[in-house]
C-alpha cells in the first residue's frame, strides 16, 4: 500500500441504476462548531442540519499533527472503507472497500508514508483501521493533507462514525451510523465538506 494513494486505492463504487435514481447527489457539506462547545458541530447536508463531533482541540486554521483539531479547510471526499463484518457496503458513487485486518494509517510525519495507508505490522507509528469499537464501520478519507502533503499538518482525518454523546475525536467529523446511511447514496468524490468556523 506504499506510495499514491490515488493509485492503489481503486475500489468499486455503486452501480449505474443507483446513481441514476439518486441524480447528483450532495455537491458539498458544511460544518459549523456548536455555540459554546467547541468539539461539537453542526453538519449542514442540503436543507437538513445535524448534529457531528469535531476534533477535541476545536477547529482549527493551522492544523498540526497530534493537536487534536479539525482542520478550517474545505475538504474533498476521496473514497473510503467499511468493516464488512459489521455493516453492508452501502450503495454510493464513492470508491468503497472493506477494511482488511492489516490495513493501517501511518501518522508519523518524516516517515515516506506520512498519511497513507500501510500495511501492518509496521514499522512507524500508525492508526489501525479495523477498531475495536465501532467508529470506523464507516470511513470516508477526506483530502487533507493528501493530494499536497506537507510535513506535520495533520494525518487520518475521516469523515467517520460518532461515539454516543458525540464525543471528540482526534480531528475528524464523526456523525451517527443513522445520519452516515442517510448521507452516503448521496455522496460522491465530488463532494467537499467545509469546516467553519
Amino acid at each position: 500500500m506504499q506510495g499514491s494513494y490515488r493509485k492503489k486505492h481503486k475500489c468499486k463504487s455503486g452501480n449505474a441504476k443507483y446513481r441514476s435514481r439518486a441524480g447528483k447527489g450532495l455537491a458539498s457539506l458544511t460544518v459549523r462548531a456548536r455555540p459554546g462547545n467547541q468539539s461539537q458541530g453542526l453538519l449542514v447536508a442540503g436543507n437538513v442540519v445535524f448534529p457531528c463531533a469535531l476534533g477535541r482541540g476545536g477547529i482549527s486554521a493551522n492544523k498540526r499533527e497530534g493537536d487534536g483539531a479539525t482542520p478550517l479547510a474545505r475538504m474533498r471526499l476521496l473514497s473510503g472503507y467499511f468493516r464488512a463484518d459489521h455493516v453492508s457496503g452501502r450503495r454510493t458513487r464513492l470508491r468503497m472497500q472493506p477494511i482488511a485486518a492489516d490495513l493501517g494509517w501511518c501518522e508519523v510525519p518524516m516517515d515516506r508514508n506520512y498519511n497513507r495507508p500501510v500495511r501492518i505490522p509496521y514499522g512507524a507509528s500508525h492508526e489501525t483501521m479495523r477498531r475495536d469499537d465501532r467508529l470506523y464501520d464507516y470511513c470516508i478519507v477526506m483530502d487533507w493533507n493528501i493530494s499536497a502533503r506537507r510535513i506535520g499538518r495533520g494525518s487520518a482525518i475521516f469523515f467517520h462514525l460518532a461515539r454516543p454523546g458525540f464525543t471528540p475525536t482526534q480531528g475528524c467529523v464523526a456523525v451517527t451510523e443513522r445520519v452516515m446511511a442517510r448521507l452516503l447514496p448521496l455522496l460522491s468524490d465530488r463532494t467537499v465538506l467545509e469546516v467553519r468556523r
